[in-house]
């Protein structure tokens, strides 16, 4: 790997610092909105998820699975937090009871984890998320991750309606990035992200000043306990955040296969349990602080393949910095002034990388009329739920609910089931005997 110079380590580590804010931010604010908090407690939590992020990317990267690979909120848990509260009234449940049952389930994921791995039986995982199980989760994850930051860099009004020239210009800031990445000399690809995220930022303040976001307030301190309820014995709460908190897991396997892959290397099974092991721990920070379950990001493979920059340095300064952010209010207060749609024109076009991840996980997978149900009956299923309105499951048992309308969810629990109920070897070799 060539050595960066101080200026290139210095761009580089503000450039993640970008990519893990605009990550992370809008994650606590949205979970708090959702449980009807005063905005006094949102910017404590708000506060918290910027310092503990920042740490919990550092210690990945030094003691964990030691690659740059953002440790952030997990996708799939913000969407089981957020269906939840929207089903509590269904549910006869209060927001505190809600969040109460979530908050056990965290603890309960987070416990166990941390048993498996003094068991030795972290070993297990791999089994059960096999690499076909791990091609239909990046696929899925993908197209889970691009419509959330399409929908997001598009301006809409509070009437519905598309604000065509703000949303124009978000449009021309993804452009503007992926035109750098493609005919750019090698110190723009490598930087275009962050070029994009700072010119939007500034295009966007000219050119519509009454939109640009007010700066966030600060909250005078950086913990409030079980922000959401007290821990409880809803049981199916219990079980759906549970279950949920477990498929993170599988958050580490793929992307520090992916990151090996980069790399060009096979990591030890210690950089697995270490990083499994930490997960687990957040889980239980997350509980007690009201932060969404963190795992580490599969995107941050895309990040990696558009910037080119793979030392790890880098990646420990972003996360440093991140945390300075919520210890120094003021300086989250000014970057949360980051208009939201830029942000997510910039992650948009990181992301499409993350596609280019997903296919080169099959590469060697020869599929016929048989096997192709391996890799399209989970990821199809997945895209199609993720395309239905949540509102047409409500004939189901409420408690299902949330798993049901999770199409990233249902995607990968099929997967696991084709892997483990049909022998493809047995159906391929059937089918090659048919033929003769």
């Amino acid at each position: 790997m060539k050595k960066l110079s101080t200026a290139e380590a210095a761009f580089s580590a503000v450039q993640w610092l970008f990519f893990i804010f605009a990550n992370t931010v809008v994650v606590p604010i949205s979970v708090g909105m959702a449980f009807e908090l005063p905005s006094h407690e949102i910017a404590v939590i708000l506060r918290s998820s910027l310092i503990f992020t920042g740490i919990a990317c550092m210690l990945q990267g030094l003691i964990g699975h030691k690659y740059p690979l953002m440790e952030g909120h997990s996708g799939v848990m913000w969407g089981v937090v957020l269906n939840l509260c929207a089903a509590a009234p269904a549910l006869g449940m209060s927001l505190p009871s809600v969040g109460g049952g979530i908050a056990t389930g965290m603890l309960l994921a987070g416990a166990a984890v941390i048993v498996l791995w003094a068991l030795g039986l972290l070993s297990l995982i791999p089994r059960i998320f096999t690499p076909m199980v791990m091609s239909v989760y990046l696929f899925l994850l993908t197209f889970q991750l691009i419509l959330i930051f399409f929908k997001g860099m598009l301006s809409i009004s509070e009437d519905g309606q598309l604000i065509l020239p703000a949303s124009l210009f978000s449009i021309s800031v993804a452009v503007l990035v992926s035109l750098l990445k493609i005919k750019g000399t090698p110190l723009l690809s490598n930087f275009s992200i962050l070029i994009g995220m700072v010119a939007g930022w500034i295009g966007y303040l000219l050119l519509f000043p009454s939109d640009t976001p007010a700066s966030a307030a600060a909250g005078s301190s950086f913990f409030i306990l079980f922000p959401f309820g007290a821990p409880n014995l809803n049981m199916g709460i219990i079980f759906i955040t549970f279950l949920a908190s477990l498929m993170n897991l599988s958050n580490t396997l793929a992307s520090v296969q992916a990151a090996a892959q980069l790399y060009g290397e096979k990591p030890s099974g210690k950089r697995y349990t270490s990083s499994y092991l930490l997960s687990g721990i957040y889980s239980i920070v997350g509980a007690l602080s009201g932060l969404v379950s963190y795992a580490p990001f599969a995107s941050s493979i895309g990040f990696l393949e558009s910037t080119r920059i793979l030392q790890i340095r880098p990646f420990l300064i972003g996360g440093a910095l991140m945390s300075l952010l919520g210890i120094v209010p003021f300086l989250g207060g000014v970057l949360a002034t980051l208009p939201v749609t830029v942000g997510n024109a910039v992650l948009f076009t990181a992301y499409l990388q993350l596609f280019g991840t997903s296919l080169k996980s099959l590469r060697g997978t020869v599929f016929d009329s048989v096997t192709i149900y391996r890799i399209a009956a989970p990821v199809l299923i997945g895209v199609s739920i993720m395309n239905m309105d949540p509102a047409l499951f409500t004939s189901l048992p409420i408690f299902v609910q949330p798993i049901i309308s999770n199409g990233f969810i249902v995607g990968v629990l099929v997967s696991i089931a084709l892997e483990k109920l049909v022998n493809w070897e047995v159906e391929e070799g059937r089918k090659q005997r048919k033929s003769a």
